[in-house]
């Protein structure tokens, strides 16, 4: 049976599929990346990951994965395969998709970890049958994906989607990234878990905390998701000002708040847009599975056809099905908005 590799790369855990050609998950699994024992270990760890799972599929299947897509956090240079630089992961300019090309002996798609997972949305998630869309995640920083025709636009240079790095409060918080007032500074998940625990006097307090707290109507907590709301909201216009997406698809940490994040954010963009056209705004539908999902696709683009069907611009080479129930069944994978 035909079938790819996807392998999610994430700062602590490695997510992994074998992928058939109708999108059927055929096989899942978890590792650790082991960065405590340095970038090297990490680097090691992909690979054998990989060896690993095109083994198990050449003994299932009778065949070897006949391509692999693999997403890693940080810069990502994907036209040259280069995983550029990582933070978290502590590796500069690895040629990651040459490594795993020989150890694979098979084509290899390098993609980064929020667009490939925004590709995934957009193709068989929430934006699903959306020409254009803006895919944003809320986790430890803010990032976000630009989807146009079934493909995720990453610039000239490889930063495309950096809204985390809008400046929506000039002069303020100072960023990493060497500017004050940054977006991510104010409505990330981990901005938001700062805050909170500083206004609790709990060091362990998070933003799931907060958004409990918010629901019980806790002054502090009212303040603090308001003004992450308000940033968010900001930052979000710019965006859609630039972009004119029909679809706005929000995911990550602070997401998982649900109507606690969306009643006031939806309100807050709607009270801030004059001329421009306001996007459907919703929840992403594929949590944690998206990067390797999207990490299959990939791989299977390079190939140029799944399952016969053009995947190369079109969000229609992705044929869905939607149950009664509300379960959205996709090229034969099954998603649960």
């Amino acid at each position: 049976m035909r079938h790819v590799i996807a392998l999610d790369v994430g700062g602590t855990g490695m997510k992994a599929a074998l992928v058939g050609a109708d999108g059927t998950l055929l096989h899942e699994d978890r590792r650790a990346t082991g960065r405590e024992r340095g970038p090297d270990a990490v680097i090691a760890a992909i690979l054998d990951f990989a060896a690993d799972l095109r083994a198990h599929g050449t003994e299932r299947f009778g065949e070897p994965a006949v391509a692999a897509g693999v997403a890693v956090p940080g810069i990502v240079d994907e036209t040259r395969g280069i995983a550029a630089y990582a933070a978290n992961l502590g590796w500069r300019d690895v040629p990651l998709r040459d490594l795993l090309t020989t150890r694979l002996d098979c084509p290899v798609a390098l993609g980064h970890d929020v667009r490939t997972g925004g590709l995934a949305e957009g193709r068989v998630g929430a934006g699903r049958g959306a020409d254009r869309f803006l895919f944003v995640a809320l986790g430890t920083g803010i990032a976000g994906a630009i989807g146009v025709d079934g493909r995720v636009e990453a610039g000239a240079h490889g930063f495309a989607g950096e809204i985390g790095h809008i400046v929506v409060r000039p002069g303020g918080t100072p960023c990493p990234c060497g500017q004050h007032g940054c977006l991510e500074r104010f409505a990330s998940a981990a901005a938001v878990s700062e805050a909170w625990a500083a206004a609790c006097g709990d060091p362990e307090a998070d933003a799931a905390d907060c958004a409990k707290a918010v629901t019980s109507g806790e002054p502090n907590a009212v303040r603090i998701w308001q003004g992450a709301v308000d940033a968010l909201a900001d930052g979000l216009v710019t965006a859609l000002t630039l972009l004119d997406p029909r679809t706005l698809i929000i995911g990550g940490g602070l997401a998982e708040a649900g109507e606690t994040l969306f009643t006031p954010l939806r309100d807050a963009v709607r009270r801030r847009v004059t001329f421009q056209k306001l996007p459907a705004i919703v929840p992403a539908a594929l949590g944690d599975t998206a990067g390797c999902l999207g990490a299959g696709l990939l791989a299977w683009d390079l190939l140029g056809t799944t399952d016969g069907a053009d995947t190369t611009g079109s969000t229609e080479a992705a044929d869905s099905t939607e149950a009664a129930d509300g379960t959205a069944t996709t090229d034969g994978m099954e998603v649960t908005p």
